[in-house]
């Protein structure tokens, strides 16, 4: 099957635009001591600074928009967080998930019944009659006013404030870390006041981590060709290869390299079939986005390419929202890095 060309023009557009990344997000709590003691038992108000922008939260928001972007990476962090009751609209999703239930929890949540645009995201008219008090995008291009969206100024103006995802100030998703899934759970944890929760879970995939990371270390690092399935971005026959961003730090974290790193300064690589077939590849991740048939594209493109060490060896691994920003990169390290070095992890081995 092939993605419609709507949706592979948001992902484009949201993740793989020519800019300098921003700096991450970050967050304090006011401790004005001249707010009342009920205030400062709430833990409200709360600052956050994003994107240049300074927004004040008075109380938790109630009514909460999340914009496709071409992720879900705010949804699956609010649904970790135990925040699902306070979206009246998304439009995110994968279809598929590697936390079990997850990707039924984000089909189940409200959609707001909208009418979406080209980019299959909410246009300025429709956000403005969901009423909201909070809106989340993955990158400022859902905030763009040409695109048709609310700008952010707009939406401060009905008492809606808004949240530019970490890497996503200035539509450059290429400098983006396992560390900024970790500023998204604690700048969701401050605006709800639930920052208990995001420190678990923070702890947690930390840990995680850390345990697969030792148990791969010194180990030579396989280069891996990490693209998504059926999907297409550019002119060339590879237009959906990931060249920089999140994807590799959690491959270097699951002991692999990116095979083609070297072939952009951009977040994806487009890629003729020449290019791609004169690089050795070891292994094969293949990103599933609304794709009900990844492992049979992975098959296919295995067979298309024999001499590959990946297709003689049969060494892929489908993937999904882990693999991008969100509250599971810890999932995908794991499951990369069993592919990769599974010496490690068989029972009774040390490490």
């Amino acid at each position: 099957m092939s993605i419609k060309r709507p949706v592979a023009t948001a992902l484009a557009a949201a993740l793989c635009l020519v800019t300098t990344a921003c700096a991450d997000s970050s967050t304090d709590e006011k401790t004005d001591g001249g707010r009342t003691g009920a205030a400062s038992k709430s833990g409200y108000p709360v600052t956050i600074d994003n994107c240049g922008r300074t927004a004040t939260f008075e109380k938790a928001p109630r009514r909460v928009v999340v914009m496709n972007g071409a992720s879900v990476a705010e949804v699956s962090t609010l649904l970790a967080l135990g925040l699902g009751d306070r979206i009246v609209a998304n439009e995110q999703t994968y279809g598929m998930s590697e936390v079990p239930g997850r990707a039924e929890a984000i089909k189940a949540l409200p959609t707001g019944d909208i009418e979406l645009n080209d980019a299959y995201d909410i246009p300025r008219e429709a956000m403005l009659g969901l009423r909201p008090d909070l809106v989340l995008s993955t990158t400022s291009y859902g905030f763009d006013e040409k695109n048709g969206f609310a700008t952010r100024d707009q939406l401060e103006q009905v008492a809606a404030e808004t949240y530019v995802s970490p890497q996503g100030c200035k539509q450059d998703t290429s400098k983006m870390t396992v560390a900024d899934s970790y500023t998204l759970l604690r700048d969701m944890g401050k605006i709800f006041h639930v920052s208990d929760r995001a420190e678990k879970l923070i702890a947690a995939s930390r840990k995680h981590i850390g345990e697969v990371s030792a148990k791969v270390k010194g180990k030579k690092a396989p280069k891996v060709m990490v693209l998504f399935s059926n999907m297409s971005m550019g002119g060339n026959a590879f237009s959906s290869v990931v060249a920089q961003g999140i994807y590799n730090d959690i491959l270097a974290k699951a002991g692999g390299a990116n095979a083609f790193a070297s072939a952009s300064a951009t977040s994806f690589a487009d890629l003729s079939k020449e290019k791609v077939a004169a690089t050795d590849v070891d292994a094969l991740v293949v990103i599933g986005y609304n794709d009900p048939h990844p492992a049979a594209y992975a098959r296919k493109l295995l067979k298309e390419f024999p001499q590959w060490p990946a297709a003689r060896k049969n060494t892929y691994v489908v993937l999904s929202d882990s693999m991008y920003l969100g509250p599971s990169n810890d999932l995908a390290v794991e499951k990369i890095a069993k592919m990769l070095h599974p010496d490690a992890f068989r029972a009774g081995r040390p490490g």
